[in-house]
């Protein structure tokens, strides 16, 4: 490995009365790719802005490229060669591919006139350097997450990018963009470039780092070679716990007939095709699936959000029409989106308002006067029921942690007492120990006889959760597996096989 490029010493940081970094220290060599892992609220996105400037340290030293400082600047951050990419790439999604990657570029140059010819030659050589072609002409917003994190790549390295900071890249991508990034992550080290990755997921933290670096509670808690190093060492050292999952209860699923809902020939145009199956009292069932095998699509149309063109759906043996979310809601259903940012949540709003705002109507007075304290009061029990950690209902709900917020979204469908709940992605985003605490109250709420859907590309999540799992592809059904009857890895293969299929015609 290179010398070091990078080295932060005994850095602390405090916002009011809580410490967010507690005499951290951390180097990264030229050509390595270091990972920094931690639950949500570990200090992880401080340690990040520290390094790039946008937090000045209360204490410790920063060291980059041999040169001292007490405290970065942004600007003195990007001349030092460090480049961060965050998980919205930063990036104008009005503007063509060429645009976006030269656009820096050409601020800096101060010229008055655009010459388009040489707006296409700098992007042309960004993206050579990650041995990468796009369309240039292309409109950004119309490009896929992984085609945008590329342009994002592209545009670090033109800013002679030396240390790329890369927060929680592989959030919103398939198992395939996530192989290719990682290709484009080796290609940067053979060029010297070092690379920070931030990440909670593991499996992904195993392949590809060099090294990692464990925060807990703002402090550093790990750093060693990352060879030979194990999961559950790393869930111990990030959560102070062991994340047991091998005495899993499941429910027993009701048996009685009708089941509480029964998909029947259910047809979606450019979506999903012929698909049947039922969901039971207790139940937890999984539904998996690749992009584009029409798992979202069928979810949002049991939700009515995208209708159905044909078939049938029985709630408890009658057949109902949904053709909207309203419908959906009447006839019991509740839906937990895979983006609970943008479709989940309003962040500006408090945490109570968030919990409240499917059953606003029943707190209203005679006056048509809302009552705060009666809504206050039920917030409060499902703050406490859903052990939702926060000092008080009334901040934002912006303010908590990625795992918080998803509870939150789960209160405000469990306060309308649904019968059956779809979860599309409920673990996306969110640290390993609420992941485990989100899993188990997934297994209560199945055993308090709400019968579950869950949407899901995470196996372990899948295997461990679900009493039964149905596999489709290209818009069909294709398989149904048992609790117990196939394994992590039989999964996985199963889940491939169709895509290997596509590729090979």
């Amino acid at each position: 490995m290179g010398e070091e490029i990078l080295r932060v010493e005994h850095i602390s940081k405090r916002f009011g009365g809580v410490v967010a970094l507690d005499d951290v220290s951390l180097s990264i060599r030229k050509g390595e790719t270091c990972c920094l892992v931690g639950e949500n609220g570990s200090g992880k996105s401080t340690l990040i802005k520290i390094i790039s400037g946008v937090y000045i340290p209360d204490e410790g030293d920063i060291y980059v490229n041999s040169h001292h400082y007490k405290k970065l600047t942004p600007i003195e951050s990007i001349h030092e060669g460090i480049q961060v990419i965050y998980q919205d790439f930063s990036l104008f999604p009005n503007l063509t591919v060429a645009e976006n990657i030269a656009i820096n570029e050409q601020v800096a140059s101060g010229k008055q006139l655009v010459n388009w010819k040489e707006i296409q030659d700098i992007a042309r050589e960004g993206l050579a350097k990650i041995n990468i072609s796009l369309p240039l002409d292309a409109i950004v917003e119309t490009l896929s997450t992984a085609d945008r994190q590329l342009i994002a790549i592209a545009k670090a390295l033109l800013a002679k990018g030396r240390i790329i900071i890369m927060d929680e890249p592989t959030t919103a991508l398939t198992q395939k963009e996530i192989k290719a990034l990682f290709k484009v992550i080796n290609e940067l080290k053979s060029q010297g470039i070092s690379i920070l990755f931030v990440s909670h997921k593991l499996s992904e933290v195993t392949e590809i780092a060099d090294r990692t670096v464990i925060l807990r509670n703002g402090k550093k808690v790990m750093d060693q070679d990352a060879k030979g190093l194990e999961i559950r060492t790393m869930e111990y050292y990030m959560t102070g716990r062991e994340i047991d999952t091998s005495a899993i209860t499941f429910a027993e699923v009701t048996p009685v007939t009708p089941p509480l809902l029964r998909v029947e020939n259910l047809n979606l145009s450019h979506g999903f095709f012929n698909v049947s199956f039922e969901l039971r009292q207790n139940e937890v069932l999984g539904i998996t699936g690749l992009l584009g095998s029409g798992r979202t699509e069928l979810a949002l149309s049991l939700f009515g959000m995208l209708p159905a063109d044909s078939g049938n759906i029985y709630i408890k043996g009658n057949r109902v029409e949904i053709k909207s979310p309203t419908d959906a809601v009447r006839h019991g259903i509740g839906y937990v989106p895979d983006d609970r940012i943008t479709q989940g949540l309003f962040l500006d709003q408090s945490i109570s308002n968030n919990i409240v705002v499917r059953v606003i109507e029943g707190f209203k007075t005679k006056a048509g006067l809302l009552d705060n304290r009666t809504k206050s009061e039920q917030a409060s029990q499902w703050i406490r029921q859903l052990e939702i950690k926060t000092p008080s209902g009334e901040l934002p709900v912006k303010s908590l942690s990625g795992g918080n917020q998803q509870r939150v979204v789960l209160a405000k469908w469990l306060a309308s007492n649904p019968k059956i709940l779809i979860l599309n992605g409920p673990t996306v985003g969110v640290d390993v120990g609420s992941k485990a605490e989100i899993h188990e109250l997934i297994r209560t709420l199945a055993k308090q006889g709400i019968g579950i859907l869950l949407i899901s590309d995470d196996i372990p999540e899948l295997i461990q959760t679900c009493h039964r799992i149905l596999l489709m592809r290209a818009g069909k059904i294709v398989g149904e597996f048992h609790q117990g009857e196939i394994t992590e890895q039989q999964l996985y293969s199963e889940l491939i096989a169709g895509a290997l299929a596509e590729s090979s015609r």
